[in-house]
C-alpha cells in the first residue's frame, strides 16, 4: 500500500520489518518474497544495482525453492540484470525462469504463483532493458492478453507501460487505444501509482494534441480530475 501511494521510505520500513519477522519465524518463503518485492520497488525507481543485489539475495535465501517459486525469483533477477545492462546474465536468468515455469505448469497454482502473463511481462522487461523495444511491446501485449488478474491497479500499471512503449515506437494511435483502456479502469481505483501513470500520460500525449485520437484522450483525462502530485 505504501509503494502504491508513492511512500517509498515508509514502504522500505515495512519491508525491513517483514524481513525481521520472517527471519525470526524461520519463514524462508516470506523472507525471499519480501526481498523480491524490495527488488521490484528498487528497479521501478531506477536503483538498478541495488535491485540486482536484492533479487540475487532473494534467490539465495531460498535455495530449495520449487519450480514455480524459482521462476518467480529468476524472472526478477533477469529484469534486474537487464536494467543494469548485463545481457549475458539477463538472458540466462530469463531462460531459467522459462524452464522453471514449464516445470511448474502442471502443478496447482498457489499464493504468489508465477503465471504465463508474469513471464511474458519479465521477457518484455528484459527485451526493453537490452534495447529491443519492438519485442518488449509484443510481449507486453501478450502479457495483457494472458493476464487473469482482476486487479484494476495491475491492469492500469501494465497497460500504461505498454502505451508508453507504443508511443516510443511512434505508434500514436495504438498508444491512445491502450491508454483509453487505462482510463476505463482509472475512475474505479484509488491509487497513487495510477494517478502518476495518468499524469505521465497527459504529459506524453500533450505534444500530439493536434491528432484527433490524442486530443480525445487528453480531454477525457482532463475531465477525470487527476490529483496533482504531492
Amino acid at each position: 500500500m505504501a509503494v502504491d501511494e508513492g511512500l517509498h521510505g515508509l514502504a522500505q520500513r515495512y519491508y525491513l520489518k517483514a524481513l525481521e519477522l520472517a527471519g525470526a519465524a524461520d519463514d524462508h518463503l516470506t523472507y525471499c518474497t519480501t526481498l523480491r518485492g524490495m527488488s521490484l520497488q528498487a528497479v521501478d525507481l531506477g536503483h538498478n544495482a541495488y535491485a540486482l543485489r536484492l533479487a540475487n539475495a532473494a534467490a539465495a535465501a531460498s535455495p530449495g525453492a520449487g519450480p514455480r517459486m524459482r521462476a518467480f525469483l529468476a524472472g526478477q533477477q533477469a529484469h534486474s540484470y537487464a536494467a543494469t545492462g548485463d545481457r549475458h546474465n539477463a538472458l540466462m536468468f530469463i531462460r531459467e525462469a522459462e524452464a522453471a515455469r514449464d516445470k511448474a505448469e502442471s502443478r496447482a497454482a498457489a499464493f504468489g504463483s508465477y503465471d504465463t502473463s508474469s513471464l511474458a511481462y519479465h521477457v518484455a522487461q528484459v527485451q526493453y532493458g537490452l534495447g529491443d523495444r519492438v519485442g518488449s511491446v509484443r510481449n507486453l501485449k501478450l502479457s495483457s492478453k494472458l493476464r487473469h488478474s482482476v486487479y484494476r491497479r495491475t491492469r492500469i500499471r501494465y497497460d500504461a507501460l505498454l502505451a508508453e512503449r507504443q508511443l516510443e515506437l511512434g505508434h500514436l494511435e495504438a498508444a491512445c487505444a491502450t491508454w483509453s483502456r487505462v482510463l476505463d479502469d482509472y475512475p474505479l481505483v484509488q491509487s497513487g501509482q495510477a494517478d502518476e501513470r495518468i499524469r505521465s500520460m497527459k504529459s506524453l500525449i500533450r505534444p500530439y494534441i493536434r491528432n484527433r485520437y490524442a486530443k480525445e484522450l487528453y480531454e477525457r483525462a482532463q475531465s477525470l480530475g487527476v490529483p496533482t502530485a504531492a
